[in-house]
């Protein structure tokens, strides 16, 4: 049988952040299973003499559009185009055109947010949680559920005997995952455990604010690492303890994911689909949002009782191997191929 040749429509990463990096796993995977896919980034690279424009907001969106929308002529090639997509503006900024052009080219198009006269155009909406699937439902639509996937075999699994108090936190700097929360839940915790450590990756509009706070905190142990691209990220799993997230927006976050492959114990919010990954006392540790002394409360649980956090964190690399590509492969094989859920 012909494998229909796939338009994946998505951040690149150049942005990074867990859409591009789940779209770049995808892609690599569906190549070792012989489908042709055409990546088509929604963020095109600058010509050299014009990168600086992009750190200026308006002029970068302009000349971001005028070299995107050109590239999705080449959607002509694809029999299916399958367009990843977030929520806010950048909705309209990059899936809109996307969804437009593949309806007009008489492509199928897959995923989507609450744009409601876009969602009408595509064929399918795949969402990765059953968090989304209940968002949707609340608006009318009807939603295939495939997880978001993870490489558990580039992550060195190990079961910390001796739990250090080295967190890791590897969200982005943006104001919904709180990161600030998470300083200051550290801060509280160092208090008590003068040598621990916190390693914050990750970039974004809050690095300068987030800076600030550190220092204001007065506690050390802190180290901004910026930007870690994914083939980095296992060997940082690797040297860190616990892994600690305050997100208060969120849905299915590789970030978390790629902890438990990696057997790091995690403390984390509930926001979106993170209280299904992260089961309190099962595979990890749930805290209230906007709670810093809880955050360090339940990371000196992990800390003073580490076989109960071995034990979730052997749970919570059984859950890790859910995302896998062998877990997805079919479901996708079945969205490409048209074919209807049951």
């Amino acid at each position: 049988m012909t494998r229909p040749r796939i338009a994946l429509v998505t951040f690149g990463l150049d942005i990074l952040g867990g859409q591009g990096v789940q779209a770049c796993t995808l892609e690599g995977e569906l190549r070792k299973e012989g489908y042709e896919v055409l990546f088509i980034p929604v963020n095109p690279r600058f010509p050299r003499p014009l990168r600086a424009l992009r750190r200026v907001p308006f002029l970068r969106t302009l000349l971001n559009q005028a070299l995107y929308l050109p590239s999705l002529r080449r959607l002509r090639r694809a029999d299916v185009v399958h367009v990843f997509s977030a929520s806010y503006w950048s909705f309209l900024l990059a899936p809109v055109p996307a969804i437009s052009a593949a309806r007009w080219l008489g492509k199928l198009s897959r995923w989507g947010v609450l744009v409601h006269p876009w969602l009408r155009l595509v064929d399918e909406i795949v969402v990765p949680s059953e968090y989304l699937r209940g968002v949707f439902a609340r608006h009318g639509y009807r939603v295939r559920v495939i997880p978001n996937v993870v490489d558990t075999s580039c992550f060195r699994y190990r079961e910390r005997t001796l739990l250090r108090p080295q967190l890791l936190s590897t969200r982005n700097l943006e104001p919904y995952y709180r990161v600030d929360n998470t300083l200051e839940a550290f801060a509280l915790l160092r208090a008590r455990y003068p040598a621990a450590t916190l390693t914050v990756a990750g970039y974004g509009r809050e690095e300068g604010r987030l800076r600030w706070l550190a220092t204001a905190l007065g506690a050390d142990g802190i180290r901004f690492v910026g930007r870690i691209e994914p083939r980095a990220m296992p060997d940082l799993c690797d040297q860190a303890d616990v892994f600690v997230n305050s997100s208060v927006v969120d849905n299915q976050p590789v970030s978390v994911l790629e902890a438990f492959a990696a057997g790091l114990p995690a403390v984390s919010t509930g926001a979106g689909d993170i209280a299904a990954m992260v089961r309190d006392g099962e595979t990890g540790l749930l805290v209230p949002p906007g709670d810093p002394a809880a955050m360090a409360k339940a990371v000196a649980t992990l800390l003073e009782d580490p076989e109960r956090a071995r034990r979730m964190a052997r749970h919570a690399r059984r859950e890790a191997e859910k995302h896998t590509w062998a877990q997805v492969r079919e479901a996708w094989a079945a969205v490409y191929s048209g074919a209807r859920p049951c």
